[in-house]
């Protein structure tokens, strides 16, 4: 999602050397200005910021750290809007979230990512759904909310979504939930019937905020849209759905600008753990190629079991990571998100992130012969895989439906995943992490050399 523009961003950096002349500082902002318009970013938003990135530069003595500097402290200002971040939790709960948007924005989907959100917090959830205007809306929240394991108040016999919005706000505050998510009716246009049904809903539960899910694809017409819906109904905070198909990805830059309503959190994939909160200066480090060391700690502190996660390092270091360890921990992955949007924050391997795009580390094909193989083992075998024979193998290869190649090229890569990461562990650091990430296969294990 960032990978377009951070190349650009890059390219800006070049044309200027550590020391250098007026001429190189107009040849960067000249970059600079096409890598923004390139990716999307409004002209005026684009014309303001070069401006200012221009005159900060000269200020401070031109060169390449000071234009980085300015770049930085640019961007960061242009993405700061006056409002809250991220999640705000009211002093009296229920917290009563209206998510309003467009139909097609991924409003419903994305109602399910924050409740989960919410929930890997330790929160008490409960989603309502008040679309009664696209068909299938409501039972795509129910699956949605049986996915991440969130209550949800709904009733197939009203018509009213005002009254399923205060009999949904009656039973969060009866049953002491800590979020309520009310999922509203979208339209393909904004029309005035719509408008009138989200203002009776806004008016009859007062929501302590109101955010509006934009689709990042949409470009500038998610800035138009979310415009008026800041005039119409009055929104707290916009949600950038989508943005990790944005390939351009300059309407992050624009929708803050232009609408002055701040960017709550943006979706980074398809998976409900795929929703980020959007704290400038973090986005800010990611767009330059820097990393978010900050957003990957909090993210896994709130999926990882740190007792589980101890014990595991000490298996680690003494070699006895077994199969069972290894789905355990596959499992918390899942929990992480898309692997990509994980190595994006991780500081020098954000290029690694384009080429994972269209990798699904749960889903892939080898991750599902391993699990296949794991299921077909003993309990001991699991436990010790030291003890599996060439016997154990043709069992294991026929109850899996593997061939003993395939069972023999698993046991290979996780005998080496386990010298590897019993040596990283060792050794450590960044570099460590780095080496052993060159030498991973699609399916998250280390290549096998041929």
């Amino acid at each position: 999602m960032f990978d377009s523009i951070t190349g650009s961003l890059k390219n800006s950096i070049n044309k200027i050397r550590h020391k250098d002349d007026a001429a190189a500082l107009k040849k960067a902002t000249t970059e600079l200005k096409k890598s923004f318009l390139k990716a999307d970013i409004h002209h005026k938003t684009t014309k303001e910021l070069v401006t200012e990135v221009e005159l900060e530069t000269k200020k401070n003595g031109i060169g390449q750290d000071s234009f980085i500097n300015a770049l930085k402290s640019q961007l960061t200002k242009l993405l700061t809007t006056e409002g809250n971040q991220g999640f705000v939790f009211s002093n009296t709960p229920p917290t009563t979230i209206l998510m309003t948007g467009l139909q097609g924005s991924g409003k419903t989907t994305t109602t399910g990512k924050l409740a989960n959100y919410l929930k890997t917090r330790k929160k008490k959830v409960l989603v309502a759904a008040c679309d009664l205007q696209r068909l299938a809306a409501v039972e795509q929240l129910k699956q949605i909310a049986a996915q991440v394991e969130v209550d949800i108040y709904f009733d197939d016999n009203e018509t009213d979504s005002v009254k399923i919005a205060k009999a949904a706000q009656e039973k969060a505050t009866k049953e002491l939930y800590d979020v309520l998510l009310i999922d509203t009716a979208g339209r393909l246009a904004i029309d005035e019937e719509l408008m009138t049904q989200l203002a009776n809903v806004r008016d009859s539960i007062k929501p302590d905020e109101i955010f509006y899910v934009a689709d990042s694809l949409t470009g500038h017409d998610a800035t138009k849209t979310a415009t008026t819906f800041k005039e119409r109904i009055g929104i707290d905070g916009v949600i950038l759905s989508k943005y990790d198909g944005d390939t351009k990805g300059g309407v992050a830059l624009s929708i803050a600008h232009q609408v002055g309503v701040p960017l709550r959190f943006i979706g980074v994939g398809e998976k409900m753990p795929d929703l980020e909160v959007f704290i400038p200066d973090r986005i800010v480090s990611r767009l330059l190629g820097l990393g978010d060391i900050e957003g990957l700690a909090e993210k896994t502190s709130a999926v990882i079991d740190e007792k589980k996660a101890k014990e595991v390092t000490k298996k680690i270091k003494k070699g006895e990571f077994n199969f069972n360890d290894f789905l355990d921990q596959l499992a918390m992955m899942s929990k992480l998100g898309s692997m990509k949007s994980i190595i994006g924050m991780i500081p020098g391997l954000s290029q690694m992130a384009g080429p994972m795009k269209d990798m699904d580390f749960e889903n892939s094909d080898e991750i599902k012969r391993i699990k296949a193989m794991i299921g077909s083992m003993t309990q001991k075998e699991r436990e010790q895989p030291s003890l599996i024979n060439p016997s154990r193998k043709r069992r294991i290869a026929s109850g899996s439906g593997l061939s003993e190649v395939q069972v023999n090229k698993i046991l290979k890569q996780f005998k080496n995943a386990s010298k590897m990461a019993k040596k990283l562990s060792s050794k450590g650091g960044m570099k460590g992490l780095q080496n052993m990430m060159s030498q991973m296969g699609p399916g998250g294990m280390p290549k096998i050399p041929r």
